[in-house]
């Protein structure tokens, strides 16, 4: 949804009055309406009731004494179309449209019919439940919904509302201020949405289930404005296990596939990507309270030695940081804790202070001071077998600690049942996050750091779709020498007998090539080693030969690979190749453009990067060359609207330069 096209969704989404249309449906709106204290007026449109839920019916629109600010269209599909008509007509705040039967049922032309109707209006869906607005208790929502009203608190915005729904049910004190969803988003886009809610100033975060996403600029540009606010942005991105379309076109396809462009343009777009609702709500509750951009360097503490450990442990996977104390830090907690503990991150402080407020204070203060945020395990026993007050000290500790430092503070309750909705409300109202489950506490503490994206970064405009055709690999090759990236010296020729003597002027050992393949190894069109092309048999299915000099003193075979994608518009992904490049997909995808420090961040992220920086004594690669290339590759395909892939596997990275062995581009026919 482009800038020209946004709406003011103010009305709909604030509303004063609501017009509820339908039965059934509209009696759940009305009900719920009701129930969470809605102020303003509510009015059932229904041609032939007196009264629905116990208010008094209208007969028509017509018959409103105003214009509504949002309406609730709960009729079929057919009468959606004439009621949104009419409320444009009448200057109508927005609707939200809960039938289905358009786009997602092949009636592309109905939906296309129902946006025209709205005109300049806003429409959310059409098979869209709607929204609730927890602030102002105003809710266009059929159904249930375990919300309950709030003074500020974060957005949850949906393209599934099973999957919303789910989420107001939690139980972990999160306060939720909104729930949108976007049904088909025949007119109101997710970034259009999502802007719209985050402009509402008790607005401090925003959580989303995401299926697909139609405008990838717009996105970027929600994403950089959200950071401007400081409010953090995660989401959950369903359908990575889909392969790629394209995938036995090339290994760059292949590797790209699986989510792997989507999770590399959140992270462009400085977005924060979970994979579970848990973590989705773990990570919102640290940006409610704490803001986007945690710091890496982490402390824990726990008066437990297994506790400890179990943080040691779990945290591994998720990359996370905990750096030893200061000497500073050392001297004071020995002072504090005496000389059986042992000062160290994480820390088990034992239990000599339990229950000496002060002392605790004093040891949780100093700890955290020294750090970018904490994390403190306490599992406050079950209230209705145990007595829980032995806990009280420990938590106040953390809360006052907390505002001593200035610094973010997660209370952690090692098992999710362990802390109650209460408590953890409690807890969030002094400033600390209350989180449920170590690992998922640890997983959502990791994603909270996500890093904010460049400014002014938007992805490449999306490109049709076109037929493609296989450029032979002698004419890629020299594309990409003409772009700047190095090659082989070689020769071309349709068949050996020509070949032969062309290759006599060539240095030993030799690679011999069929063209025409998009994999010639798979093919049995490749021979390596060669001292003399003599005696070389034909090979099948080749369009003609090549022969170019061997590669020596190679570190290592890279992949470089970049293609247009049909929502991000171009990614680039870069990692090990070679004829095991899919079997030891030790690869990282970025979203284009890339700048060169991206490109090295990539490669130094890579599982088998000691092997590129002289792991026991081996050659270093020349990183640089590396980048060089890609850096001339992305130029080339910028410039090239033609151009649709260019892969380089393998490019032969020694420790001065790096070749491009091979070259596989498709580009548009001509």
């Amino acid at each position: 949804m482009g800038a020209a096209r946004m709406k003011d969704l103010r009305r709909l989404l604030r509303p004063q009055s609501i017009a509820v249309l339908g039965s059934g449906w509209a009696r759940n709106v009305i009900e719920q309406s009701q129930k969470m204290g809605f102020d303003g007026p509510v009015w059932p449109v229904h041609p032939t009731r007196a009264e629905i839920a116990g208010v008094p019916c209208f007969r028509s629109l017509a018959d409103l004494p105003a214009a509504p600010d949002a309406t609730f269209v709960g009729v079929n599909r057919y009468a959606t179309l004439d009621v949104v008509a009419e409320l444009a007509a009448m200057g109508a705040g927005g609707a939200t449209c809960f039938a289905s039967g358009w786009e997602e049922a092949g009636e592309a032309d109905l939906q296309a019919r129902l946006v025209a109707a709205a005109g300049n209006m806003p429409i959310l869906g059409p098979n869209c439940y709607g929204v609730i607005n927890y602030l102002d208790g105003a809710l266009l929502w059929p159904d249930q919904h375990g919300g309950r009203p709030v003074d500020s608190g974060v957005a949850l915005l949906s393209q599934s509302s099973n999957i919303v729904i789910n989420l107001t049910m939690q139980a972990r004190g999160l306060p939720v201020a909104y729930v949108a969803c976007l049904g088909n988003a025949a007119q109101v886009g997710l970034a259009e949405l999502a802007g719209a809610l985050l402009a509402d100033e008790r607005v401090t975060a925003l959580g989303m289930y995401v299926e697909g996403i139609d405008d990838a600029a717009a996105f970027a540009d929600l994403a950089e404005r959200a950071r401007l606010a400081s409010k953090g942005i995660v989401c959950i991105k369903s359908g990575k296990t889909e392969l790629s379309r394209t995938a036995a076109a090339s290994h760059t396809a292949s590797l790209a596939g699986g989510g792997a462009a989507s999770s590399a343009f959140l992270r462009a777009c400085g977005v924060a990507e979970v994979s579970t609702p848990a973590e989705l709500i773990e990570t919102l509750k640290v940006f409610h309270v704490c803001g986007p951009l945690i710091g890496r360097r982490l402390c824990s503490l726990s008066c437990s030695g297994g506790e400890a450990g179990l943080v040691a442990d779990l945290a591994a996977p998720f990359d996370l940081d905990f750096p030893p104390p200061s000497d500073t830090q050392r001297t004071r907690l020995g002072e504090i804790l005496g000389p059986i503990v042992t000062i160290s991150n994480p820390l088990d402080y034992h239990t000599f202070i339990w229950g000496d407020g002060p002392r605790t204070t004093d040891v949780f203060a100093t700890m955290l001071g020294g750090y970018d945020a904490g994390i403190f395990i306490i599992d406050p026993p079950r209230p209705d077998r145990c007595d829980p007050s032995s806990f009280q000290p420990a938590l106040d500790a953390i809360v006052t600690a907390a505002a001593q430092t200035g610094k973010p503070a997660f209370a952690v309750g090692s098992l999710p049942e362990n802390f109650d909705e209460e408590l953890a409300v409690r807890i969030m109202g002094g400033n600390v996050v209350p989180m449920m489950g170590l690992e998922t506490a640890l997983g959502a503490i990791r994603a909270a750091q996500t890093l904010p994206n460049r400014g002014g970064w938007r992805p490449w405009p999306v490109q049709a779709k076109r037929a493609l055709r296989l450029r032979d690999e002698a004419s890629a090759k020299a594309l990409i020498r003409a772009a700047g990236v190095s090659v082989p010296l070689l020769v071309t020729a349709p068949n050996l007998d020509a070949l032969a003597p062309l290759a006599a002027g060539l240095t030993p050992p030799l690679a011999l090539k069929g063209l025409g393949f998009a994999h010639k190894t798979e093919a049995g069109a490749v021979r390596l080693g060669l001292g003399t092309l003599e005696g070389q048999a034909e090979m099948t299915g080749a369009t003609g030969y090549l022969a170019e000099e061997m590669v020596t003193g190679v570190v290592a075979e890279l992949l470089v690979g970049l293609r247009r994608d049909a929502v991000y518009g171009a990614t680039l992904t870069i990692g090990f190749g070679g004829v095991t490049a899919e079997l030891l997909a030790d690869t990282t995808t970025l979203v284009l453009p890339v700048a060169p420090d991206e490109v090295l961040a990539a490669l130094r992220g890579l599982r088998l990067w000691p092997l590129l920086d002289g792991y026991r004594g081996r050659p270093r690669a020349d990183v640089d060359a590396v980048v060089a290339a890609v850096m001339a590759l992305q130029s080339l395909l910028q410039a090239t609207p033609s151009l649709d892939e260019i892969e380089i596997n393998p490019l032969m990275v020694r420790e001065t330069g790096a070749v491009a062995v091979d070259a596989v581009i498709w580009e548009e026919v001509a």
